[in-house]
């Protein structure tokens, strides 16, 4: 399939390239003029510059596409504009580019976030499936609650297939490492012998989340669901552990946050509807820091002088 994907060049964007090429597809993707490409461009059959809210750009990157991977946010608007902006950039422009897709019967992949749930009912005694109502807590969820209610408005009225991917926190070296989850740690730990961040969350690796998009778009015409990706709780300390462990050194690390979330998102559906089983654990965050470790010696980024 000819895959047109937005964000191409992000962390998640090209973690998703990367496996769409894999699987023999053809991705064109969209990119800012200012992007960073050396990462992604050999898996992209063909990059289309632009912005995700130019309609002249969309039009293009839907040109001859058999399917539709949405990706991308504007985050400097979403985080340092006017709420405006933000809804002309993330919200319209996005509703325009899904109701493209549904005028050409083409698929769409839309990668929401597990920030629709904020204000969760104690009548899912904590497992949250699909069926929770989505009720965020900032306008980031609420932008990704509303496009999926309107996904769901395509389907109903122009028999749209779609599937909404809610990953957790997504880890995985980033092509800047400096941005990938679990760098502060290590660089703290390597130089500070200490770790005091509390709390933790849900994470998901990103090349997981690859796997999922590659799924959604083999789900059956005219069907739509919508799935959680989290593989597993992990405090900061158990971050600050194991990373630790990898160093080699004696660390203090804050322990007193509760080993377990109140909260968990059910991931039986994904495996029965998808077919991907998400099982890393904390072995994959091991994993992931180990790696990530070892790219921050080659750039000699261990240092706390090296932002």
């Amino acid at each position: 399939m000819r895959i047109a994907l937005t964000g191409a060049s992000g962390f998640i964007g090209a973690a998703i390239c990367r496996r769409l090429h894999q699987d023999g597809h053809q991705v064109q993707g969209l990119v800012r003029a200012t992007s960073l490409r050396d990462h992604v461009d050999p898996f992209m059959d063909r990059a289309v510059v632009g912005s995700h809210d130019s309609t002249d750009d969309l039009t293009t990157l839907l040109d001859n596409a058999d399917a539709l991977v949405h990706n991308s946010v504007d985050w400097k608007i979403l985080k340092n504009e006017s709420f405006d902006k933000h809804l002309q950039s993330n919200l319209v422009a996005s509703l325009q580019l899904f109701e493209k897709a549904a005028n050409q019967g083409i698929p769409i992949v839309y990668i929401s976030s597990v920030a629709v749930h904020h204000h969760m009912s104690d009548r899912w005694n904590g497992k949250v499936d699909d069926l929770h109502p989505t009720r965020p807590g900032n306008y980031y969820g609420a932008l990704k609650a509303s496009l999926e209610a309107h996904l769901w408005a395509l389907h109903t009225t122009k028999d749209l297939t779609f599937t909404s991917l809610r990953p957790a926190a997504v880890y995985g070296l980033d092509p800047r490492i400096k941005r990938s989850i679990g760098f502060p740690v290590l660089r703290d730990i390597a130089n500070k012998h200490s770790y005091e961040r509390s709390g933790g969350g849900k994470f998901i690796h990103v090349d997981d989340v690859a796997a999922c998009v590659a799924a959604g778009l083999e789900r059956p015409k005219a069907s739509a669901g919508i799935y959680h990706l989290a593989d597993c709780y992990a405090r900061w300390a158990d971050w600050g552990l194991m990373s630790a462990d990898l160093l080699g050194v004696e660390a203090t690390v804050d322990l007193d946050s509760p080993t377990s979330s109140k909260n968990s998102f059910t991931k039986d559906t994904l495996g029965d509807e998808l077919g991907v089983k998400i099982d890393r654990g904390h072995e994959g965050i091991r994993e992931h820091l180990d790696s990530l470790l070892k790219a921050m010696r080659d750039q000699d980024l261990l240092n706390p002088g090296q932002d």
